[in-house]
Formats: C-alpha cells, structure tokens, sequence
C-alpha cells in the first residue's frame, strides 16, 4: 500500500511489536517456542524494578503529565475489555523500560528497537507532525483499532503490516490489553529530518512505549475470559480494583518524580 505523505498535513502513524508482531516485517515466534517469553529485562540489562531517577538528572524523557496520562488511559482501556477479562492485571510505570524507551527515541529511527531488547518485551510506536494538545493523540489510535479486532485473537487483522498490509491492523490494540504485559514505560522525544517510510518529516513528535512482561503472541487471546479478576494471580492476594487484580499500591510514579 502506498502512502501520500503531504508536509502541509498533520500526519499520525503507529507501528507495534508486541511480541506477536513485528509491524515492519514478520511476526515474532509463537509462545510456545522455547524460552520465547521472558518475563522482564533482567536478562538483558540487568535491573531492578521500580527504581528511581537520579535528583540530578538534568531533563526528563517525558513530562509528569503525560507519564501519568498514558498510564492512566492504558488501565481505564484494560479495566473495560469486552469481553470481560478474568486475569488483567493493574499496569504500572517502570523506570527501566521509560529508560530503554528513551534511547531508543533518540535514535530517531521509525523501526521497532533495538533488536537485543526486543527479545524480552513488547513495543507501540507512534509518530505525528504538527502541533497537538495531548500526548494521547498519540496513544488513542492504538486503542482504535478495537473497532477491527474481534476476540480472541485478530482473525482478519494483519500482523505484518505495515510492509504488507492488505488489511486493518490490532497489535497496537493488543498490547495495550495483553493481560500480563503489567508494566510500561515511555519517552516522547522530537525528531528533526526524520525517515518515515522513505518520507523526510522537518519535525517530528515520536512516542516509544516499551512493555514488560512480554506477551502479544500470534495466535492467543491477550486475555481469559470470564468474572473480573476471579483468576487473578496468587501474588495479588486477591486484591481487585476497577476490574484488574490489583498490585496493592496504585503506581510507582510519584516515587519516580521525587
């Protein structure tokens, strides 16, 4: 499919990988591969979970606002799936996964990446041109793609797009819902002069939201179907809040901004 690219428009585009799909080229291997799903990036980078940002850091990779916001419109989009889900679990924000997302964005490359990291989670990418109000102008086409997604698992949508796209696309919707994938982090960054699909943008705002665990496989549901949060992990002791099981302490973001 052949995009017209007009530098006059605004102009919004997404890619995902979640590890169901490679939007850019073929999709990931399936779950039931061979130490295909790793459950975070200690294997990679070696990290713990939750930590905190220097006091000296100089300049945030994303704005307390729209940390917050894309947290919280990803846990309003998970707690009301429909059909109901049974497993879905509260996301949270992690510095580590905000950290990757940042210097992947300041590669200013309109690919998924790096390759090393993509082994152990899933990734949205979005890009605009333009001005625009709200980073969910960003985020929000990922949650559209519901409207061509029908449960369990995206029959007529094509994980290999965008390179061959011959139909709608789910993966971005997907991740947001994937039932385990209970972390995120992102970094918004403006890219100057960047390649999009063979097109030079002069300017343009570039969202990468990393996630962890890593689920979105081809071919499974990214939910369990059935009374919300009756089949909760052990770990969450049976707390429940707004239809997910639920971690205890609502996020860790206002640790993340002291």
């Amino acid at each position: 499919m052949k995009l017209q690219l007009f530098a006059t428009d605004l102009l919004l585009l997404c890619i995902s990988w979640g590890a169901s799909a490679l939007a850019t080229s073929v999709p990931a291997p399936s779950a039931s591969a061979p130490g295909a799903n790793i459950t975070g990036l200690g294997a990679a980078r070696g990290h713990g979970e939750g930590e905190t940002v220097s006091k000296t850091r100089r300049k945030r990779y994303i704005s307390q606002n729209d940390m917050i916001a894309i947290l919280d419109y990803h846990n309003k989009v998970r707690g009301r799936v429909f059909p109901p889900a049974s497993n879905m679990e509260y996301m949270v924000w992690d510095e580590t996964l905000a950290k990757t997302a940042e210097d992947w964005a300041h590669a200013c490359l309109w690919e998924h990446g790096p390759p090393h990291l993509l082994r152990f989670l899933g990734q949205n990418l979005s890009v605009r041109t333009g001005r625009y109000r709200s980073i969910l102008q960003l985020v929000k086409p990922w949650y559209d793609e519901v409207k061509d997604y029908s449960f369990p698992y995206p029959r007529d949508c094509n994980p290999r797009c965008p390179l061959r796209c011959y139909g709608p696309m789910c993966t971005h919707y997907t991740q947001m819902v994937w039932a385990t994938s209970n972390k995120i982090g992102c970094a918004v960054h403006t890219c100057h002069n960047m390649n999009v699909w063979g097109a030079v943008w002069k300017r343009a705002t570039y969202l990468v939201c990393n996630y962890s665990p890593k689920g979105n496989w081809i071919g499974e549901a990214p939910y369990k179907v059935g009374v919300p949060c009756s089949a909760c992990p052990p770990s969450y002791g049976g707390s429940c809040s707004n239809n997910m099981c639920f971690p205890g302490i609502k996020t860790n973001y206002l640790h993340w901004f002291k």
